[in-house]
């Protein structure tokens, strides 16, 4: 699994507050960026959840 932030994030945090091992906030872009390239099996759950809660939609999960 593989997840990217589009230019449409909000910079609202929730994923970062939901999954802050894959998640962390840009002070200098005002969005949130993704951590690592693959994420690990244990934590497809909770990114997935992340997504589905994003206000802009601006999370991409590609399998």
């Amino acid at each position: 699994m593989k997840v990217t932030i589009t230019k449409e994030c909000m910079g609202d945090r929730n994923c970062n507050e939901l999954c802050p091992e894959i998640f962390e906030y840009d002070e200098d872009e005002l969005k949130s960026t993704v951590k690592m390239d693959e994420i690990p099996e244990h934590l497809k759950a909770i990114v997935q959840q992340a997504a589905d809660e994003c206000g802009a939609k601006a999370i991409i999960i590609e399998e």
